[in-house]
């Protein structure tokens, strides 16, 4: 039965980490994930995990403290936020380059520069195209629950990918929320022990961990990636309905919300959810028919069931945390757009770019983006694709 605990986004992670007692965690502070690892730590000089807790001098080497240690078959874990994670950007691709199932906390935080230490996914999308499965949290209960689920995730024979659970900077990860954690033995047999097919201990049977790939197999090597990625969206489907059979939460790639017979939505990633779902709900009650689809796997970009969920709308409006520099809209707009080419009952599909560096969205921005979407739902068109909402013209 679970139990009611007050805790931070970041508390949260590291309690579900002290849960699934990883073989192997990498630690190096970076605000804000730097509470994450305090926690942990804790724990590991309390004596309540069994895990070898590496404490390594910079990013780059923390994760590649946790490739060695999956590669060699241990179960490993890390965490981390923005310019950290740009620091391990080689080790990001070797890591799902060698099907090594690392799970990874990304505390999301912009990236410099100006320096700034607040919340935007500019961190995460940098790693969209990398290998790695991508699961954003509303809240801290979805990032709690998002570690205990990736585990099982990366760790399925059909999958072998690294997984990135994200979850907002400052909003979530330094927030206090009311969290239900499962017991110690409730996790323990649901992410079940890790088992590798190979490993680099096991003496027995040796192999080769990245060697020389040149033209003669690199390519059906990334065929072999573009595979297992393509497996995982059925895994995390069926992994996220276990955990919700199992515990009372229930997941999905993608979250429908009011959205049934709604003519005008919004996309969402992120703790952003919860604020336009206050707003659809208050619109909602004074008539109108708006609706959300937060999405929560990014990467495998679940694009059949955003199809499925938006065909037939007649205007919706894209909200990007996060700047593709020179692209024509944010990185989830232009992935929404292009999984629309081609369908006859498409929405008109506008952007939002907002809360970059922590910029607040408030439910007034959720307000006017459902405003401004009124009038393309009208006319059948949108005087511009790409705005913003909270900046300063």
């Amino acid at each position: 039965m679970a139990k009611v605990m007050a805790l931070t986004g970041n508390e949260a992670v590291a309690e579900a980490m002290r849960q699934i007692n990883p073989d192997v965690v990498a630690a190096y502070p970076i605000t804000p994930q730097t509470e994450l690892m305090h926690k942990f730590a804790e724990y590991h000089a309390d004596g309540l995990v069994n895990t070898e807790l590496v404490l390594v001098e910079s990013e780059h080497s923390a994760l590649s403290a946790v490739v060695g240690a999956a590669a060699a078959g241990a179960r490993a874990m890390t965490a981390t936020s923005a310019n950290g994670l740009a620091l391990m950007w080689e080790i990001v691709y070797i890591t799902a380059s060698l099907r090594l199932p690392v799970v990874m906390a990304v505390v999301n935080r912009a990236l410099s520069g100006p320096i700034n230490i607040h919340c935007d996914h500019s961190d995460a999308m940098g790693c969209r195209d990398s290998g790695w499965l991508q699961l954003y949290s509303e809240n801290s209960q979805e990032a709690y629950d998002n570690t205990i689920m990736a585990v099982r995730i990366a760790e399925h024979p059909d999958v072998l990918l690294p997984v990135m659970i994200t979850l907002d900077g400052f909003i979530l990860s330094h927030t206090l929320e009311r969290i239900e954690v499962l017991e110690d033995e409730e996790v323990k047999s649901f992410v079940g022990e890790y088992k590798p097919r190979r490993a680099l201990l096991d003496v027995d049977n040796p192999f080769t961990v990245g060697p020389l790939d040149l033209t003669d197999y690199y390519f059906e090597h990334k065929r072999q990636q573009i595979e297992g990625m393509a497996h995982a969206e059925a895994i995390v489907e069926a992994v996220s309905r276990e955990f919700g059979q199992r515990f009372g939460r229930l997941y999905d790639t993608v979250e429908e919300y009011r959205l049934q017979d709604a003519e005008r939505a919004l996309v969402v990633m992120g703790s952003t959810a919860g604020t336009a779902k206050e707003v659809v709900d208050e619109l909602r009650d004074a008539g109108e028919k708006v609706g959300l689809l937060k999405i929560r796997m990014y990467r495998p970009f679940p694009y059949q069931r955003i199809i499925s969920a938006l065909s037939g709308k007649k205007a919706v409006a894209v909200l990007d945390r996060a700047v593709s520099f020179g692209s024509y809209g944010g990185p989830v707009y232009t992935d929404v757009r292009a999984a629309f080419y081609g369908i006859s009952d498409a929405p008109i599909l506008v952007n939002y770019i907002y809360g970059l560096g922590g910029r607040d969205i408030t439910p007034a921005h959720i307000r006017t983006a459902f405003d401004e979407l009124k009038e393309v739902a009208a006319t059948g068109r949108a005087a511009k694709l790409v705005g913003y909402l909270g900046l300063r013209d």
